[in-house]
């Protein structure tokens, strides 16, 4: 069976990495018992690891285990090379690159708490939607 393929959003992360009662941390640790296939580039886990390390006195992990957790990530992810940049196309550049990479990974969904920052990412049959309405879809 061919499994889902999702971008999965920085902020998605750091609430994973901040509390495990969010359903963040519930998405990001059923990632492989879901069948889900995330999508990374070398620009968004770069932003995972500047976002995690500014802000890691507010979560709940060491140093080595965000960095663990990360690279956890990148081991099941589909390593994605964008080789085409339309930019802009949404209101941030950071958002314009996780939807290239969505488009670039025939991913379907984007996880994110900011759909409103994806609203055009339909032009591209590509959804944005929180980790509690994904979670949803996919009966967990």
């Amino acid at each position: 069976m061919k499994k889902t393929r999702i971008v999965i959003d920085t902020n998605v992360i750091i609430s994973a990495l901040r509390s495990k009662r969010g359903t963040s941390y519930a998405l990001m640790n059923q990632l492989e018992e879901l069948d889900l296939q995330p999508a990374v580039s070398v620009p968004l886990v770069m932003e995972y690891e500047k976002v995690a390390f500014l802000q890691q006195d507010l979560l709940s992990f060491s140093p080595n285990e965000i960095q663990d957790y990360i690279d956890y990530i990148c081991r099941i992810s589909l390593k994605q090379k964008i080789h085409f940049l339309w930019r802009p196309f949404l209101r941030d550049p950071k958002d314009d690159m996780v939807l290239e990479l969505a488009v670039a990974a025939s991913c379907r969904y984007i996880v994110t708490f900011n759909k409103k920052d994806f609203v055009r990412a339909d032009t591209f049959g590509i959804l944005a939607i929180t980790p509690k309405e994904f979670l949803h879809i996919l009966g967990e």
